[in-house]
């Protein structure tokens, strides 16, 4: 039977070439934060100052120009979006701020547990310093948006995240591409005057700071499933602001903050249905072939 008459669909992306886009992405992101980080390592000094201020905010970047360079490969190849993106919708501008203000609350709710379990108590004090240190308000919101937020987003759940989700569970892409996300962190525990610096690789609060980064990769990737990018960006901007601006470094509120983030990740992950998954897995015939007028069919 000829098929010339039978239509032709769009079909999503093949298997390898998500593969590929998905090493690649890897590869550019890696590459360029960290090439950038070991830079600033290597010419020592402060990342607040000069030359080292230098390379370091570069850093952040990697996962942005790896999904920039993906958005145009997989453009000039003619392919659709991968399976489970979500583009940018109306419900974008009621879920971005609901999510925003979730994933803030997380963090005061667990400083408060702790503050109950010994931990000091949250202090206005510090949220002023903070800001002052900054600039101001303005200053310090702008910064907090675009380093980290902005500058990884598209990345790690913009790009890479469908592009697993095509062949992995919810629940296993965000421990995998938490741990990655972790790892890709790792240099900037040696750079002078960043958080993770501050902290310490080998401490308790460096291993929670690791750690956390696993529900925070479920609760961006529940708020893309949901929003698209802009509410991944705002989940992580939400959770970031609040954490610098109450000073959050005890092990006793990490790992609070780590539990509450895991349990409303995982009730949010579980009571709803992946973004682009169809109401039946029942397969789509092609259309049959047109009658001829006589009433035999076209063959």
């Amino acid at each position: 039977m000829s098929t010339s008459s039978l239509p032709s669909p769009v079909s999503p992306a093949a298997p390898d070439s998500r593969r590929g886009d998905l090493i690649l992405f890897m590869a550019i992101a890696f590459a360029l934060s960290w090439a950038a980080w070991f830079t600033a390592i290597g010419l020592g000094g402060s990342a607040t100052s000069p030359p080292t201020a230098l390379p370091y905010p570069f850093g952040a970047f990697g996962p942005l120009i790896g999904a920039l360079v993906i958005r145009v490969r997989r453009g000039r190849r003619g392919e659709p979006a991968p399976e489970h993106a979500v583009r940018f919708r109306r419900k974008t501008l009621l879920w971005a701020p609901l999510l925003l203000v979730l994933a803030s609350a997380t963090v005061p709710s667990a400083a408060l547990l702790a503050h109950a379990a010994g931990d000091p108590a949250l202090s206005l004090q510090d949220a002023k310093d903070v800001l002052k240190d900054a600039g101001g308000p303005a200053a310090f919101l702008v910064s907090m948006v675009i380093s980290g937020p902005l500058s990884e987003e598209p990345g790690w759940r913009g790009t890479a995240y469908p592009r697993m989700r095509a062949s992995m569970g919810r629940f296993q892409v965000g421990l995998v591409l938490g741990v990655i996300w972790a790892v890709w962190h790792l240099p900037l525990f040696f750079i002078d005057g960043t958080v993770q610096n501050d902290l310490g690789l080998a401490t308790p609060s460096g291993v929670l700071f690791a750690v956390s980064v696993i529900p925070m990769a479920m609760l961006t990737a529940y708020a893309y499933e949901r929003a698209g990018v802009v509410a991944s960006i705002a989940v992580h901007f939400a959770v970031n602001t609040t954490m610098v601006l109450l000073d959050v470094r005890t092990p006793v509120t990490q790992s609070m903050i780590i539990g509450i983030q895991a349990i409303v990740a995982v009730l949010l992950l579980a009571t709803s249905r992946p973004a682009g998954k169809p109401a039946t897995d029942a397969p789509v015939a092609l259309a049959a072939p047109a009658p001829r007028t006589d009433g035999t069919a076209r063959v």
